[in-house]
């Protein structure tokens, strides 16, 4: 067994890790209050802010609980993996460049570590600067780096594949620097720029694998090294673009479990920096690759042509994607992964919709050596697993001129046939047949048996899967049970004639879940979240502090959603709708006395028609206005609320009348339809104006649809034509509850002109 300069440090304290997390497992399991150990585990102290202390817990099922503790095994084995160190033994000479390129990774691998440990700290004391300066600090020794294996490979690599790794690498390096220190600046436009040029993030990657291939060429790295780089990749080529969680369900929380898994990344560069110290092999130890003797070649063309049926197919129907705008897999990238990696999508998309695969395979079939073969029948079976996959979880769509996520594909690609159905080209499930069945006769053509040490890491990996899978079968006891939908829980609205009608349970099991008490995933079963309600009622019921503080609670918080099922809460809360209702009732009557005490007003001629609104009206946002079918277009889009806003009070065009209010206080209202011009009175009012409104149809009824508030027709018996509309408007204070009110008499009567006259101006408050 090999020892490590610092093993026995990297065991104590990767051990330490894996026992807190197993401890933190049992008392989760214990106790359902997960909150610390998804904290611990996942590193999620960015989403706490959003929630006051106390207010939301979460509660980690069996199944999530399992998950979190292998994550955490995982994480162990990572620290263990960095923090050893080289194997012991005298260093191995091998030059300034090489000390470097070990210093240079091992400052990466130190500023990852210290970003993890001070992340609780620059979220608690806000110091988010420090994101920015690390951030250059580490774009700089990407720069560095990128050169010195440019250096450091120089004797076991192609010049060729050197000069591709160094420009792609400076190229990402640099525009990663160019983006931090733009950001910090703020230079949005720049930062833009060199986002573009760094192929968001893509160039990077192409390096990274541009260095596999290389590390794979050279004897000193180990083939376990460049696999877990393989595997840091495809786990980072799985992350999205950008996801931000304030709860615990549905795709967020995979996004934030795939986060805490990805420490390939972190374990590859420590290793690339060890296994530098390693001492080169002896001269001609490497054998050149073996290569599988010929076929019959119409088997092997046969493999080559089988991607090439789906594709022409799909070709002479003018498709040429492979899936297209369905599935959850497409799905998934499209609106979650980013547009940068859902063009990736896009072009391995394009690439097996055209036959692509078809060249790898004759590659494959070409050279004949082990790695080639093995990789291009392990591409196949992935890509055909992508298929089927999305094939089984397509519908039939009907495109309704919204597309969500990155507009990737053309809007020719949505054209409906007779059924009114799109039609995207045949099932993915014909690729998925063609490539599979492409892999089998690669197989068969040209076996690779596995070596005996292989043989027992697959026997070890088959056993790993096996244990994992046992671990997310539930007991017969905890078999699922009936899983209420977020959707049945949204109330059925009125013009809808079906929908799901509740039990009591049910509509309990809706309220924990909406109100975020109680953190459980979506897919846990109700009879979970009825026993963990009945559990908090005794926690409420007691009342005690120190417990409802314990369990991360607050009383509060808990009421309403257990009113149903726990009579304390159901007490408290019959109590505080009672007194909403006794509020309410004092609140209206006090506003109808304050209008009661208003004078009524005493026309000066005689009126055509009087109305005095007996109750007080209110507004949702401070606007009255009536609205006349016209030819002028869209009445929300005439700029009539900015006219109405600089003169303070009214304003009108044809077919559109608007009154302002203040929103905050009841109005009491009086209203007055005059056959001719009534004299103009000001005493008494703060501010009166009048303007000039046609009316296309007769219809003068001003309301506020948000509110309900609808006045009756001002016109003059229905009269179509111009009117001139008087409005005055009064406030003052009043000693109740509202501290004030609002007084409007609204005058209509017929005549010409457009021009608006005030003939009162507000007082000055």
């Amino acid at each position: 067994m090999r020892r490590y300069r610092f093993g026995t440090i990297a065991t104590l304290i990767a051990l330490g890790y894996l026992v807190a997390v197993a401890a933190l497992g049992a008392f989760a399991l214990a106790t359902a209050q997960g909150d610390l150990l998804w904290t611990i585990v996942t590193r999620d102290y960015g989403s706490n802010w959003f929630f006051e202390p106390g207010e939301y817990t979460r509660t980690v099922s069996r199944g999530l609980m399992v998950v979190l503790i292998l994550i955490g095994a995982l994480q162990a084995w990572a620290l263990w993996q960095v923090l050893r160190g080289r194997a012991r033994g005298e260093l191995t000479p091998r030059g300034r460049t090489v000390g470097l390129l070990r210093l240079a990774l091992y400052f990466g691998v130190g500023y990852g570590l210290v970003s993890i440990a001070a992340a609780p700290l620059i979220y608690a004391w806000e110091i988010y600067w420090f994101w920015s300066v690390t951030g250059i600090a580490s774009g700089c020794v990407q720069v560095a780096v990128v050169w010195l294996f440019f250096l450091v490979l120089r004797d076991s690599v192609s010049r060729g594949l050197r000069l591709f790794s160094l420009g792609v690498g400076t190229v990402a390096a640099v525009s990663s620097l160019g983006g931090e220190l733009t950001d910090l600046l703020d230079l949005h436009f720049a930062e833009d720029i060199f986002t573009l040029a760094g192929g968001y993030g893509h160039l990077w990657m192409v390096w990274v694998v541009s260095i596999l291939i290389a590390q794979a060429k050279d004897p000193r790295w180990s083939a376990a090294t460049v696999w877990t780089g393989v595997i840091a990749q495809a786990v980072m080529l799985l992350q999205p673009s950008g996801m931000v969680s304030f709860s615990g369900n549905g795709y967020s929380d995979v996004f934030t479990l795939l986060g805490a898994a990805s420490v390939f990344g972190l374990v590859w560069d420590a290793r690339t920096a060890n296994d530098l110290a390693n001492p080169l092999p002896e001269p001609g130890a490497r054998q050149a690759p073996v290569r599988a003797a010929a076929r019959w070649w119409p088997l092997a063309a046969t493999a080559v042509a089988l991607p090439l049926v789906p594709a022409a197919v799909n070709l002479a129907d003018g498709r040429y994607y492979w899936i297209g705008p369905r599935g959850v897999i497409e799905h998934y990238v499209r609106v979650d992964w980013g547009s940068g990696n859902a063009l990736t999508w896009l072009a391995m998309d394009v690439f097996v919709g055209v036959g692509g695969p078809a060249l790898l395979i004759l590659a494959a079939v070409l050279r004949r050596t082990r790695r080639t073969l093995w990789f291009t029948t392990l591409t196949l079976v992935i890509a055909a697993a992508l298929g089927f996959v999305s094939a089984l979880t397509s519908v039939s769509q009907e495109f309704d001129g919204f597309y969500e996520g990155s507009q990737i594909y053309p809007e020719s690609l949505f054209a409906e046939n007779g059924d009114s159905e799109i039609f995207l080209g045949i099932s993915p499930a014909w690729y998925s047949a063609a490539l599979l069945a492409a892999a089998l006769l690669l197989w068969f053509l040209y076996p690779t048996p596995l070596a005996r040490r292989e043989r027992r890491r697959m026997l070890l990996v088959t056993q790993v899967a096996t244990l994992v899978a046992l671990a997310f079968v539930p007991a017969a006891d905890l078999a699922r049970g009936l899983v209420t939908p977020a959707r049945d829980c949204t109330p059925r609205e009125e013009w809808e004639e079906e929908g799901p009608e509740l039990t009591p349970d049910q509509r309990l099991v809706c309220s924990l879940r909406q109100s975020g008490v109680i953190g459980l995933p979506a897919t846990t079963p109700d009879a979970m979240i009825l026993t963990h309600a009945r559990w908090l009622c005794g926690v409420y019921t007691r009342n005690d502090p120190q417990e409802v503080a314990a369990h991360g609670l607050t009383r509060g918080a808990l009421t309403y959603p257990l009113a149903e099922v726990c009579p304390s809460a159901g007490a408290v809360a019959t109590a505080a709708a009672a007194e909403e209702d006794q509020e309410m009732e004092e609140w209206e009557a006090s506003a109808q006395r304050m209008c009661d005490s208003r004078p009524r007003h005493r026309p000066l001629i005689k009126a055509a028609k009087a109305v005095r609104m007996k109750e007080p009206q209110w507004t949702d946002y401070g606007v009255l206005e009536a609205f006349e079918p016209t030819d002028d277009g869209d009445p929300y889009e005439d700029g009539l609320l900015d006219k109405a806003q600089k003169d303070g009070l009214v304003a009108a065009i044809p077919g559109h009348l608007m009154v302002l209010t203040h929103s905050d206080y009841d109005i009491c209202v009086t209203l007055e339809t005059y056959a001719r011009r009534p004299p103009v009175e000001t005493k008494g009012w703060d501010h009166v104006v009048e303007v000039g409104y046609e009316s296309p149809a007769g219809e003068i009824e001003l309301m506020d649809g948000l509110s309900g508030t609808a006045l009756p027709d001002l016109s003059l018996g229905g009269r179509a034509g111009h009117y001139r509309i008087r409005v005055h408007y009064d406030w003052f204070t009043w000693k109740g509850p509202q501290e004030a009110g609002q007084r409007l008499l609204i005058m209509a009567f017929p005549g010409k002109g457009d021009k608006p006259v005030t003939y009162r101006k507000p007082p000055q408050r």
